[in-house]
């Protein structure tokens, strides 16, 4: 069991584990997404959210936190100005975990790590996909009659609106026959 051991440490000594969290730090942040094991996807995640939360306020100090951890310029400078301005408002949690299954080779589960406010298949999708909570009511329909003066305007009638507008045209005379006003 590892109660209280926060450190995944990867079968790696802390060198070549911090050197190699580091190189996946700036591959996540050149290519948005990138494909590993689902451990060091987890292990990545707990290494380059705070990295993220750091680059939200853009100070000298904080670029120097962000390099020595990432020791990347190019990665720090793509941190800084694209990454910091998606992630302004957003309180945590920039980085999403998908798993893809298991590899074939070893059988290791793979994952794959990506930004979360640069996927843009589910932006789309969120908004393309809203359905109404419920169904409106009758809706009523306003006639405004306006006259000479722009300050003023009458209203004339409020009819429910419907899909029987012909029925309501139909005369009384029709009905009383036993037609059906639809055929008109």
């Amino acid at each position: 069991m590892r109660h209280g051991k926060k450190v995944k440490h990867l079968g790696r000594k802390s060198a070549h584990r911090s050197s190699m969290l580091a190189n996946m730090s700036c591959s996540l942040i050149e290519h948005k997404r990138i494909n590993t094991t689902l451990t060091k996807a987890k292990a990545l995640k707990q290494f380059i959210e705070p990295v993220i939360t750091k680059s939200k306020l853009d100070t000298t100090h904080n670029r120097r936190l962000a390099f020595s951890s990432l020791r990347d310029k190019t990665a720090v400078a793509e941190l800084f100005r694209e990454i910091a301005l998606k992630v302004g408002d957003r309180p945590g949690g920039y980085t999403r975990v998908i798993r893809l299954g298991n590899r074939l080779g070893d059988n290791a589960s793979m994952a794959m790590i990506e930004l979360v406010d640069f996927n843009e298949v589910y932006k789309s999708e969120a908004k393309t996909k809203k359905k109404p909570r419920r169904r409106g009511g009758s809706k009523v329909k306003t006639n405004i009659l306006k006259t000479g003066d722009e300050n003023e305007e009458t209203l004339i009638e409020n009819k429910p609106v419907s899909n029987e507008a012909s029925i309501e045209e139909s005369s009384p005379s029709d009905s009383a026959l036993g037609k059906d006003p639809k055929e008109d």
